[in-house]
């Protein structure tokens, strides 16, 4: 199972002169000033930013949840805020999405929660999809616990199948909403080695927001740094902990630590 190919040269997201607020016209409260940045193909970006930057809401925006106040958000070239209904629907399918809590539905065994979007999207049959659900959870060493249900499952559990299923319809782009909330530090550099293993395997764009910094830097292709509606791009590290931005060097000294004093001590 791989990711459908592209030949489009276009990045697989960009955001242009992007304004999101919310609230009544007195109390605006506007969350993206004019952001724009574009999220290469086939390689992972991890979106990050303290609470209420405007992480989440850039996922919301990729998917037409939200719609932008003014500026595009572009999907292939595609403008999200224009596509009508069944366009967006359409749309939508190119996408997996393994969201904060793995949303897995509580009444669903792991095995009918991966085939869901099988059932729903396609006409496979039984015989077609229980091979594909299959071959996915065995990717995801989930093999013999397909009859369980999400309350016998562990937390890096949960997160497995959710990445199962949202996996099922071979996206071209999958988003990660703070996919390792609720974890351990063990857990969570073993779902982070899961994610990179999966991501070269099938050769998806990935775009992860995360407030788990800077572990979550080691997967970063490219690196988005929301803060108070404006938006920094870096493509590694360094470039983070070499900023002269004032708010940018506060952010990598509170979330960075030790590593980057350890930086500054050796420059």
């Amino acid at each position: 199972m791989s990711a459908k190919n592209n030949s489009s040269d276009l990045p697989a997201i960009e955001f242009i002169d992007v304004v999101k607020s919310f609230g009544e016209r007195a109390k605006r409260h506007t969350v993206l000033h004019g952001i724009s940045f574009s999220v290469p193909r086939g390689k992972t970006t991890v979106i990050a930013g303290g609470s209420g930057q405007g992480k989440s809401v850039t996922l919301k925006l990729v998917l037409g949840l939200l719609r932008a106040d003014s500026g595009q958000v572009l999907v292939d070239g595609q403008d999200v805020s224009r596509l009508r209904r069944k366009a967006l629907r359409r749309l939508r399918t190119r996408f997996g999405v393994l969201f904060q809590g793995s949303a897995l539905f509580d009444s669903l065994t792991v095995y009918e929660n991966v085939a869901l979007p099988i059932r729903e999207r396609t006409r496979y049959s039984e015989e077609e999809i229980r091979e594909r659900v299959l071959s996915t959870l065995a990717q995801l060493e989930l093999t013999g616990h397909e009859e369980k249900f999400p309350a016998q499952l562990s937390g890096g559990m949960k997160k497995r199948v959710g990445l199962a299923r949202a996996l099922q319809l071979n996206p071209e782009i999958v988003l990660f909403d703070e996919p390792t909330t609720g974890l351990d530090p063990v857990m969570t550099q073993e779902i982070y080695q899961l994610f990179e293993r999966m991501q070269k395997e099938h050769g998806y764009t990935a775009v992860i927001v995360s407030h788990d910094i800077p572990k979550v830097f080691d997967l970063a292709d490219q690196i988005i740094l929301l803060n108070k509606g404006e938006v920094d791009v870096f493509t590694s590290v360094e470039q983070i902990k070499d900023s002269q931005k004032p708010y940018i060097r506060e952010f990598a000294e509170m979330t960075m630590g030790s590593l980057f004093k350890a930086e500054k001590i050796g420059c």
